[in-house]
């Protein structure tokens, strides 16, 4: 069996004007190891897809397997272990909490888990210093670069060690060179933590740096 297995999902939202059907039977299939990209025009479902994919949305119809875990099936509490065990996310917009440093953003998810103050250190040291932050980790985010605030979130993303990294237009928000060197370092990321990754993006050059392109049309993914 492939490690994520989608068939028929069907997601619709309820607007002023009655239900907007942004999902459309969507087909995915997704190796073990895979690194896979999602393109297409903006507000064609892109994103729904990948909170779908990581617990953050139910579903109206269809079915979503990832790995053992029957997503399509679970209550919303049981949604919300599986995206904060299995699923790490990287937004386009980084998402950091201003008022805490670095290593405290990083930090964080292990903290929600209750795990140990050492523990939760050494793991956000470790990953901040592999994405080129050692001399950061006490910067709160309004110091850092937007490139640099970016890999925070990156760190944050892998902390609690997932087996699925979402990542939403990752770059979207970034100078071609700094987008150039995240490109990089997602690449290297997926390898060294063997990962399987979805990644949404605009961007050619991060597309053509994922093993296949998938897009999103009316509804429905060629």
């Amino acid at each position: 069996m492939s490690f994520i297995e989608v068939h028929a999902l069907a997601k619709a939202y309820r607007t002023a004007t009655g239900q907007l059907e942004v999902l459309r039977g969507v087909d995915l299939m997704v190796e073990a190891g895979e690194m896979v990209a999602i393109v297409g025009a903006s507000g064609v479902g892109k994103s729904t897809l990948l909170h779908v994919l990581g617990g953050l949305d139910a579903i109206d119809g269809g079915t979503v397997r990832i790995g053992d875990a029957q997503i399509d099936q679970m209550s919303d509490e049981a949604r919300v272990g599986f995206r904060n065990q299995q699923v790490g996310f990287v937004f386009q917009f980084h998402h950091l909490l201003p008022e805490f440093t670095a290593l405290e953003n990083v930090e964080m998810p292990l903290r929600i888990a209750a795990r140990p103050p050492g523990e939760r250190r050494a793991r956000a040291e470790s990953l901040l210093a592999r994405v080129g932050l050692a001399d950061r980790v006490t910067h709160r985010p309004g110091a850092l670069s937007g490139g640099e605030q970016q890999r925070v979130a990156v760190a944050r993303a892998l902390v609690t060690a997932p087996v699925l990294l979402l990542a939403d237009e990752p770059t979207g928000n970034l100078d071609e060179g700094t987008a150039a060197d995240l490109h990089v370092l997602l690449r290297d990321m997926h390898r060294e933590h063997g990962l399987t990754s979805i990644i949404v993006t605009h961007n050619p050059a991060l597309a053509g740096a994922c093993d296949r392109v998938l897009r999103l049309e009316a509804g429905k993914l060629a």
